[in-house]
This record gives C-alpha cells, sequence and structure tokens, in this order.
C-alpha cells in the first residue's frame, strides 16, 4: 500500500510540473498539447495523470509521466509556432527508435513550426440562429479562440421575441439540461445589446431577413455566416446572406439541396475552393457525419457492394413534446413517450461526400426517447470476406494513428451506454464488441453525439474555410497506409 501511495505522489509531483510547462507553451507560443488526443487546456494535475491513464487505450498500456516529462520540458524551450502537438504520440515514436537524442528528435519532427512565429490573424464569424446547434457553435467557438485564436465569434442573429429576449437567450448558453453549465463567465450588456462570455463581446444583432444586415456597421467584415436555422437549405436561399455588407460565405448546418456541396470534414473538406459556387456551403447532417468517414475507411479497404444504414436517434426539437398535429408523417406523436419510425436522407447523402457509394445504400430511421446521442447501424456487404477482430483492430488503428483521429472514435467496453458520449468531439463511436463479421456481411454500430460532435464537425470547417486550422503534429498516417 505505501508503494502504491508513493507511486501516486511521484505522478502527482511530474504531474505538477507539467502545469507551468503546459501553460508556457500556450501563452507564449500559441501550442496547444495533447495526450492522445486529450487536449491539455485549462487542466489541473489529475487530469494529467488521467489523461495518462487513457493512453492504455491506444498503446495498451498506461503512459508513463517518466517519458513524457522530458518532452515538456524541451518544448518549452524550443521556439516554436502555432500547432497542437501531440505529446503521447511523440513518446510512443520515440520509444520505439534507438541511439537518438530527444533534442534531434523533436527538432525533426516539429520541424515546420520551429521558429514559425505564425498566430492567425483573428477572422469574423456570424452565428444566424440560436438554438440546440448555435448555442453549442458558440460554446465550441469561444473555447477555439481562447484555445488557439483564429475563428472570432463576433455576432448571433435572431428575431427578437420580447424586451427580455437578450437575458433569455445568455441563460439558454449559461445553462443546458443535456451538456450542463457553460465553462466560464457570461454578463450582459443590455444596453448595447452584447453578450461578454469569457471577455469575449458577441453583438445581438434582431433581424427577420438574412439580406438586410450591415455587419460591418458592427466591425464585422470578410465574415462566414453560420445559418443553423435551417429555413433555407438551397443556393438561392442561403444566398441572400451573401447580400448583407460584411459577409463573405454561408454554411448551413443541415443537408443542402441541389448543387449546394455536402461536407464531412476529413472526407472531402479538400474539395472547398475559392470560386463563386463555393460561397455557400452545407456541412450536411450530423448521420452523414458519423457514418461517412466509418464507410470511406471500410469501402477503401474491403469494398462496398450494398448497404443499410439504420439509425436509431435522438429526438428533436421538431417532434412534439404532446401528440399534435405535425406536418410530417409519425412525428405528431409524443416525443418523450415513443420511439418514431421516420425518414433519414443520410444514406443517400453520403454519396455527395463519397460519389463512389452513389446508389449502394439505403437507410431508415428511428426517432427514440432520449435528449442527445443517437447510434447508426451499418449493415454491408463487402466484395471480401472479413474477421471481426481484424475489423476492429484496423480501425482502432484508425482512430488513433490516421489523419481521421477527429472523426473516427473506437471504444471496447461491455458497459457503456448513450450518456457515455454526451460532449464527445467525435463525428462518430465504432463501438467493437457489437461488430459482427460473417464472410463479406458486416455490421458496425456507431455511435455519435448528433449535437456536439456534428457541432465540433462545423468548427472545423469554419476554421478551413477562414485558414485558421492548427497544424496537428506529428503527422498522421492515410487510413490506406495502415496495416
Amino acid at each position: 500500500m505505501k508503494r502504491t501511495q508513493d507511486d501516486w505522489n511521484r505522478r502527482l509531483e511530474q504531474a505538477q510540473e507539467m502545469l507551468p510547462l503546459i501553460s508556457k507553451l500556450h501563452r507564449e507560443n500559441n501550442v496547444v498539447t495533447s495526450i492522445f488526443g486529450r487536449l491539455l487546456v485549462g487542466v489541473t494535475d489529475i487530469d494529467i495523470i488521467k489523461a495518462h491513464r487513457y493512453a492504455r487505450r491506444v498503446v495498451e498500456r498506461e503512459l508513463p509521466l517518466d517519458e513524457t516529462l522530458p518532452i515538456f520540458r524541451e518544448l518549452a524551450e524550443m521556439n516554436l509556432g502555432t500547432a497542437s502537438i501531440d505529446v503521447g504520440r511523440l513518446a510512443k515514436n520515440y520509444g520505439r527508435l534507438e541511439g537518438v537524442e530527444l533534442a534531434d528528435y523533436l527538432k525533426e519532427e516539429l520541424a515546420d513550426v520551429i521558429g514559425s512565429n505564425d498566430k492567425p490573424e483573428p477572422r469574423d464569424v456570424v452565428l444566424y440562429g440560436f438554438g440546440r446547434i448555435g448555442r453549442l457553435l458558440a460554446r465550441i467557438l469561444i473555447a477555439r479562440e481562447a484555445t488557439y485564436g483564429g475563428a472570432r465569434l463576433r455576432a448571433i442573429v435572431v428575431r427578437k421575441k420580447g424586451d427580455e429576449d437578450i437575458i433569455k437567450r445568455a441563460s439558454l448558453l449559461r445553462r443546458d439540461s443535456v451538456h450542463g453549465p457553460f465553462d466560464g463567465t457570461i454578463t450582459l450588456d443590455k444596453e448595447n445589446d452584447i453578450i461578454w462570455a469569457n471577455g469575449t463581446p458577441i453583438q445581438m444583432i434582431y433581424a427577420s431577413n438574412p439580406g438586410e444586415i450591415d455587419y460591418t456597421a458592427y466591425g464585422i467584415d470578410n465574415a462566414i455566416v453560420v445559418d443553423n436555422t435551417g429555413a433555407w437549405r438551397d443556393r438561392e436561399g442561403l444566398s441572400q446572406h451573401l447580400k448583407s455588407k460584411g459577409v463573405e460565405r454561408a454554411l448551413l448546418t443541415a443537408p443542402g439541396k441541389g448543387d449546394i456541396k455536402n461536407i464531412v470534414y476529413g472526407i472531402n473538406h479538400g474539395d472547398i475552393t475559392d470560386s463563386e459556387s463555393d460561397r455557400v456551403l452545407s456541412a450536411a447532417s450530423c448521420t452523414t457525419n458519423a457514418i461517412t468517414p466509418v464507410l470511406k475507411v471500410i469501402g477503401d479497404r474491403y469494398g462496398v457492394k450494398h448497404g443499410h444504414v439504420e439509425t436509431v436517434h435522438a429526438y428533436t426539437n421538431d417532434q412534439n413534446l404532446a401528440d399534435n398535429f405535425h406536418k410530417g408523417p409519425r412525428r405528431g406523436r409524443a416525443a418523450g413517450l415513443n420511439m418514431v419510425l421516420t425518414e433519414t436522407g443520410a444514406a443517400k447523402a453520403v454519396s455527395k461526400a463519397l460519389p463512389e457509394f452513389e446508389g449502394k445504400l439505403s437507410g431508415n430511421a428511428i426517432r427514440v426517447p432520449t435528449p442527445d446521442v443517437s447510434m447508426a447501424v451499418l449493415n454491408l456487404d463487402l466484395d471480401t470476406e472479413v474477421d471481426k477482430d481484424e475489423v476492429n483492430n484496423f480501425l482502432r488503428r484508425v482512430s488513433t494513428d490516421s489523419n481521421l483521429r477527429q472523426q473516427i472514435e473506437y471504444i471496447h467496453s461491455p458497459e457503456v451506454v448513450s450518456t457515455d458520449f454526451v460532449g464527445s468531439t467525435h463525428a462518430g463511436i465504432v463501438d467493437g464488441l457489437a461488430t459482427i463479421a460473417n464472410g463479406n456481411h458486416l455490421v458496425l454500430y456507431v455511435w455519435y453525439d448528433n449535437e456536439f460532435g456534428y457541432s465540433n464537425q462545423v468548427v472545423r470547417i469554419v476554421e478551413e474555410v477562414l485558414g485558421v486550422r492548427p497544424r496537428v503534429l506529428p503527422e498522421r498516417k492515410e487510413p490506406s497506409d495502415i496495416r
């Protein structure tokens, strides 16, 4: 027992030594560190120890602080520029080498950001609408600005619903029944219609027409407007935003119709251009974001002949709380009491990001009485026969070693349930224990936080469009390179 306590105390001391190093890197170099994707931002010594323990899911052992502390010491002395540096992965890769000095290894791995001093210039973001997704986007953007700089939330546009509108909007940002309290402080300047969130002034703008606003009057210019109302989904409707002064682009947080590009970050964000047609974009749907990365890597490795996607989806705001008229089939029935069979366009929408899946997928959805976190069941017929363990090991490696690590997570636990994934930043989480493989038939179960995970995907697109995405080092592999 004494030995265990001594070990704990030693780890506490090491974690406490890391805290000022982590802070220095962030404050002086705009460098954010992580342990296998677990960001070390605003952390305690206990958080650091937990992040190192999380590493056992990646390297099948708890990562000793003895292996990362020397790396933190070296990083703090290097002249680094803006980057997100995964210290866990650096430690893992360095551990495989022999006869190489740590300082030399780090100089080689981080050469692209040594002496770069390239902190991104702030770029303006406007949220049009402030519902479930809008408020989560606000939370993420505020946190990202404090972490990296770059994308800066400047304004929120809504229709005014009374004299206390801004008070109620701020209260909904401050408290959330699913995602908990806002991490920080929120105050109001009611006279000037400004919400102050962690020192960030956010202008409330009241308007009923997306094309009637002069954003430059508020000091906002070349902004991207993120439309999360869903009121307009085609190019004609969304292009109204481009008529407002100060707007450069519009991004829809729903599937776009017609010729609008539906972007799933990590899959086809490279298709975004500076052309006039790409001034209006769509971030697709939460379900499309959850399943497309998994389908991409499975299709590339094994080939997909055809498949069916069944979504077990949390109820949403467009359903009725009690039985009442609804223009949609079945959605008029009480959302908190019923499983509601409905349609989903997510399966067909996959082909907008992955053309090779055109005509290969069908889909349906079952709305269930939970407020957040959904599951997609991918029932696939493949070109080749597969083994469950091989598929799971491949997906686990993709989730840790590939450039899709922010989109695909993997878990292998007999106890997890939907609430365990509230707050996940990934597009989807593969449940390895549920995988079924029989010949060329494969069934995968993919959890996803249809609110927060999707909102993180949206913010990644925003940062990509604005040119303020931080470099993630060390570099990751393409999923096709994983063996």
